[in-house]
């Protein structure tokens, strides 16, 4: 028996396996179409595990309203709590760093969402915000822990992905180093992130979910600016697809 979680963010898609273990999981762009892209992931996990079908799919993230195949859409809220708490149950803290969205989330002791608080209203701060900066230097956001592995960085102003990419042009014309100006853009995503975690109450470990966890760069000044240790998981980016395939187990045992 088998449930199938499905986190179709705005830049990536995660899919997870589950039949009470993680058992496999797959990461696709999400491109121009969100139900395409849940699809897709769907079809790899069964060709590459051999099964034909799966008894349950529950889908949550920015794409999940697009979805026609899911038995159950839930928020991402909730797939997250649920999903970070599995990869570490001391978490009562998380933040989530989405290429659309930040989020700073509460759970108790039972992995249950108690406070949450959310950017959805503007690009500053998130995986985009970053990405948009980062592709203006000519670099890729894949390589940004190498890139400012010696870096110092630059004072950046702005946090409009708009006005901070017209900095970065300025800076770059009165010859400041690539690697500077990307470690200012890290620092002022740790500062804005933090700056909204402060409206919740940071309590115990915190964890540090979405794409943007798998930089150690991110993480050490999220750590720096918060004043408290920051954790990842090597399932961090998936902990919204594990959330959800946890959700279509419990509802089949």
């Amino acid at each position: 028996m088998y449930s199938l979680g499905i986190d179709i963010g705005s830049v990536a898609t995660k899919a997870v396996l589950f039949d009470g273990d993680i058992v496999d999981r797959v990461i696709l762009p999400t491109g121009w179409s969100p139900r395409q892209a849940g699809k897709d992931a769907v079809i790899e996990l069964l060709k590459k595990n051999g099964i034909n079908q799966v008894n349950k799919i529950v889908v949550t993230g920015y794409g999940r309203i697009a979805v026609d195949f899911a038995d159950k859409v839930v928020t991402e809220i909730t797939c997250h709590g649920k999903g970070a708490y599995v990869l570490n149950n001391k978490v009562r803290t998380i933040i989530d760093i989405g290429g659309q969205d930040s989020k700073g989330i509460n759970i108790n002791k039972h992995g249950k969402v108690i406070d949450f608080i959310m950017n959805d209203k503007c690009a500053a701060g998130t995986g985009k915000f970053l990405e948009v900066t980062i592709n203006s230097l000519g670099e890729d956001i894949t390589e940004i822990d190498e890139l400012t592995r010696k870096a110092v960085a630059e004072k950046i102003n702005s946090m409009c992905t708009v006005f901070a990419e017209s900095e970065v042009v300025s800076l770059l014309a009165q010859g400041a180093d690539k690697a500077n100006i990307i470690m200012g853009i890290i620092d002022s995503i740790a500062a804005r992130t933090v700056s909204l975690l402060n409206k919740i109450n940071i309590t115990d470990e915190v964890l540090f979910t979405g794409g943007l966890a798998n930089s150690s760069q991110i993480t050490n000044q999220l750590t720096k600016v918060l004043q408290k240790k920051v954790k990842t998981d090597t399932n961090s980016q998936f902990a919204g697809a594990i959330g959800a395939a946890i959700i279509g187990w419990e509802e089949l045992q």
